[in-house]
């Protein structure tokens, strides 16, 4: 097989769309010696971040030009068999497309993005969903959901789960402790949170309840410790960090790096993630890898993703994630519990699993030997899409 990934995302801390890529890419240098791989790169950098047999190219960071021309451009030059794309496929294309869409929040909850970002995903995933000959999602509740928003056959939208990095393990509670204070000055026990700072991930629902925490529980001496890329929402959050009363007790890393991740997973005392709307939740299983009780919001994907290890609560009721914090911390015997049940669920994840998959996919394609095209030039199609593609520029 010769096979072309959209690869743009690796190097751009694009979290969720840089772990998949980056995994899967991985998996495949020893899945599949014998078949070929092009992985289309955006950053100065990101070739050190492919398997080194992988052939890497280089096409625009600024989506405009990667989506109008630089990838149709550099797949009629490569000729692959297929391309694989996260969500968005090239405006002019006659090579095969798998696609894999995360989710449809921007379909469902349109509140939580901007009028052109809106826009711009609610055109080109359509666009690429009608044209792919494979959709793969990370959770039956994708699944579903993807079926409601767009009329394609059930038996084309294929769940593949994500899966936990080997990186992300149990190591030493006491060094985990001494290199979180050394990296961000944390010494006092902590109750851990990941994501990047846009209101999708509910941080200042997990403020109000971690204020409420210190104020019924005093004897809790817990500090709230945030890890996330920030966005255009962080002075709103940082904000209510300030007017909480218990400031001081909450402190934000920023983007932080897997190896800095994995010492804050363990160092923490447990781990919360309050979002709104996951179609996976990729944290909640790297937090239970890391032997970490877990809780986590009772909607989306993440009970599916949790399944019986984690505390679930309401995200839209602070009291109901301050209760499910209180109950960690003060029980013993239920963190503990917890804990163990979230190392079993963990294991049950594989990326290699999931390159299996996904490369079973590329073989019904390939074997279909169906070529999808988009028949309207682009000139046709820059009317519509002209705005709304230059609003991705910061993805």
């Amino acid at each position: 097989m010769r096979i072309a990934v959209d690869a743009h995302a690796i190097g751009r801390h694009l979290t969720g769309n840089e772990v998949y890529v980056r995994s899967l890419l991985r998996e495949y240098s020893t899945l599949e010696p014998e078949s070929e791989f092009i992985a289309y790169i955006s950053e100065p950098g990101a070739e050190r971040l492919v398997p080194r047999r992988f052939t890497t190219e280089r096409v625009a960071s600024d989506p405009y030009v990667r989506l109008s021309w630089d990838l149709s451009r550099r797949l009629a030059i490569d000729k692959p068999d297929l391309i694989h794309v996260q969500y968005t496929a090239p405006l002019i294309n006659q090579t095969p497309v798998v696609v894999t869409v995360h989710d449809v929040s921007f379909i469902e909850h349109p509140e939580y993005f901007t009028a052109l970002r809106r826009a711009q995903l609610r055109f080109n995933v359509a666009r690429t969903v009608k044209l792919a000959d494979r959709i793969i999602t990370v959770s039956e509740f994708s699944r579903d959901a993807i079926l409601r928003a767009y009329p394609v056959p059930r038996e084309k939208v294929r769940v593949i789960p994500n899966a936990v990095s080997s990186e992300f393990k149990v190591v030493s509670r006491g060094r985990a402790t001494q290199a979180t204070y050394e990296r961000f000055g944390i010494e006092a026990p902590f109750i851990f949170s990941v994501g990047d700072l846009q209101p999708r991930k509910n941080h200042i629902g997990l403020i109000t309840a971690f204020t409420a925490l210190a104020a019924a529980h005093p004897e809790l001496n817990h500090h709230l410790v945030i890890a996330g890329q920030n966005t255009w929402f962080t002075p709103k959050v940082r904000a209510a960090a300030q007017a909480s009363g218990v400031a001081p007790r909450i402190h934000f890393t920023g983007f932080v790096s897997d190896a800095d991740l994995v010492r804050l997973y363990n160092a923490c005392d447990c781990f919360v993630f309050p979002s709104f709307y996951e179609g996976f939740g990729l944290p909640i299983l790297e937090a239970m890898a890391c032997g970490r009780a877990v809780a986590c919001s009772n909607t989306s994907a993440m009970p599916e993703v949790a399944e019986g290890a984690g505390l679930l609560f309401d995200p839209r009721n602070p009291a109901s994630i301050a209760r499910a914090m209180a109950d960690i911390l003060l029980d013993a015997e239920l963190r503990q519990r917890i804990e163990s049940r979230g190392l079993h669920r963990a294991a049950h994840f594989n990326w290699r699993r999931s390159a299996l998959a996904t490369l079973e996919v590329y073989r019904e394609v390939i074997a279909g030997g169906a070529v999808l095209t988009i028949p309207a030039p682009l000139a046709d199609l820059a009317p519509a899409v002209g705005d709304t593609l230059r609003s991705l520029r910061n993805r």
